[in-house]
């Protein structure tokens, strides 16, 4: 028998995949998705500018929003006083932008109270079932019934006057929209095959709970919840309007919008320029929303 001699052939590396490729992708990505949305840029520049003044106003402007000149009094806006200034010559600009501080928190507070509180009655409901889901979701369904803003002068009403008190309203009369969404999503995410598997290998509730319900049934919450942001600046600055937030002088937007209604003839700018800040921040945190909801259901 011949002895047949086999060469050896040596075979080429495999070609080196880039390790940039990915990363320099997905800015591209980023920058394309921007550049078709001029809109969502815009709102979320403004919003940014708006958070910023919540937190650093110094870095807008230098001016006591309550310290006023008496003879620079009624001013109308240019290069000096942008929003012009009020009736005690303090400037405008300067109580808009000292004003957001009050505004955004009472909003975050609002929005939390809502998120957190109706959070765990929509889980508790969604989850447990049974008599508690009917008792649950009948409280909230009474809630719904009654329009927000009656609902938020109810329970500012009960509570007292100022900013706190006025964010703790907003918050709990929104609290039914979140156990409402919640509960829809836990009785969804109950009934996965994945939850079924957990109950199946013998996990305690809790730990389906916690480690598996909860999670996957927080997104449309979330997306819910900046969907209330610009809601609850509305909420907020209509109680403010009405003489229900922070006592004067203290620069609350609604306040503002209201002080200026004795002005309206000879000075709109009162009125006005606090009411364009307000709804130009409600429009850009309903740009996002609606930016961020498509997205969430894209994904799912």
């Amino acid at each position: 028998m011949t002895d047949i001699l086999v060469t050896p052939v040596a075979l080429a590396p495999p070609a080196a995949v880039p390790q940039t490729a990915v990363p320099v992708r997905r800015p591209r990505r980023l920058v394309r998705f921007l550049v078709r949305r001029p809109g969502l840029v815009l709102a979320g520049v403004l919003v940014l500018l708006v958070v910023v003044a919540a937190f650093a106003p110094g870095l807008f402007t230098g001016q006591d929003p309550l310290v006023g000149e008496p003879v620079e009094k009624f001013t109308a806006p240019g290069a000096a006083h942008w929003f012009g200034t009020d009736e005690l010559g303090r400037d405008l600009f300067a109580r808009v932008v000292h004003g957001a501080a009050l505004s955004l928190k009472a909003t975050l507070i609002a929005v939390s109270v809502a998120f957190v509180v109706g959070g765990l009655l929509g889980l508790v409901a969604g989850f447990v079932g049974g008599w508690v889901e009917d008792a649950i979701m009948r409280v909230v369904d009474v809630l719904l019934s009654i329009p927000a803003l009656f609902l938020s002068l109810a329970f500012v009403t009960a509570l007292g006057y100022g900013t706190i008190e006025v964010a703790v309203a907003v918050g709990i009369a929104s609290v039914a929209a979140f156990a409402r969404v919640m509960r829809a999503e836990v009785l969804r995410v109950r009934t996965a095959v994945f939850v079924e598997a957990a109950h199946s290998s013998g996990a305690r509730w809790y730990s389906v709970l916690g480690r598996h319900v909860l999670p996957n049934s927080l997104g449309p919450v979330l997306v819910l919840a900046t969907l209330e942001l610009a809601t609850a600046v509305l909420a907020v600055s209509s109680l403010s309007f009405l003489g229900f937030g922070a006592p004067p002088p203290a620069p609350e937007w609604g306040s503002l919008i209201s002080g200026g209604r004795n002005y309206l003839g000879n000075a709109w700018w009162l009125t006005a320029m606090p009411g364009l800040v307000v709804a130009a921040t409600v429009l850009s945190i309903n740009r996002i929303a609606r930016a961020l909801d498509g997205e969430w259901a894209a994904a799912r």
